[in-house]
């Protein structure tokens, strides 16, 4: 049975705005594997599951594993005319630190391991104690806003297509193996993409405003009605 929510059009207090459009909807409580979607164009705006949580924070662990694992595991091996040499991004890294180019291999790997990195690890601190029906820890909120900003920052997946291309013409020159780093960046891409499936954040937003309540998608998740 769903129970109107008092809202405040002056302070926007019970007021949910849609992501996509910011068409204005009332909080309303939502039951586990609902959906609520904007009525104008139809976004997503709360999909609560059960024990989602618990996923978010294994996914967040899985990446970090894997970024760790590119950085330092053998990314591919050339080899041409009976020699051949196989490089990591952390070699790569080593091989244009004194070079002029060292600004941009800096800014390389910042998108494609650093960024990433910090998000998981701001998902985790976030999700945590939630998970555990605990009171957020402090600057919780502040911590999930920066892991969404840095969100579209995260270049794993534009890295892995920028190589493949790449490989595509050095493969005429030169006899080219993929290392395991590749295909951790490969995982990546389908880690990220569930990770995404699972994540409601209105569902978190409303965890962490409810401190003090059990909040693993049992506290006061919400809908939107126009």
């Amino acid at each position: 049975m769903e129970h109107e929510q008092s809202y405040d059009l002056a302070t926007g207090r019970g007021l949910m705005a849609c992501p996509k459009c910011d068409a204005l909807h009332i909080e309303e409580e939502l039951e586990l594997g609902e959906t609520a979607r904007c009525t104008r164009c139809g976004t997503v705006m709360a999909k609560p599951r059960d024990g989602a949580f618990v996923q978010l924070i294994a996914l967040a662990f899985t990446a970090m594993v894997l970024l760790v694992g590119a950085v330092f595991f053998p990314f591919l091996q050339v080899s041409a005319m009976g020699f051949g040499n196989a490089s990591s991004l952390f070699d790569v890294a080593l091989a244009f630190a004194d070079g002029v180019l060292l600004p941009l291999v800096v800014a390389v790997l910042a998108m494609i391991i650093g960024l990433p990195i910090i998000r998981a690890f701001l998902l985790v601190y976030v999700l945590a104690p939630l998970a555990q029906g605990r009171p957020p820890h402090r600057h919780a909120a502040r911590a999930f806003r920066w892991s969404e900003v840095m969100r579209p920052w995260s270049m794993a997946e534009i890295f892995v297509i920028g190589t493949a291309v790449a490989l595509v013409k050095v493969a005429g020159l030169a006899s080219v193996h993929l290392g395991p780093a590749f295909w951790a960046f490969c995982a990546l891409i389908f880690v990220n993409i569930a990770s995404r499936a699972f994540m409601c954040q209105t569902s978190i937003w409303d965890a962490i405003e409810d401190a003090g309540q059990t909040v693993e998608f049992h506290g006061k998740p919400r809908k939107a009605r126009a």
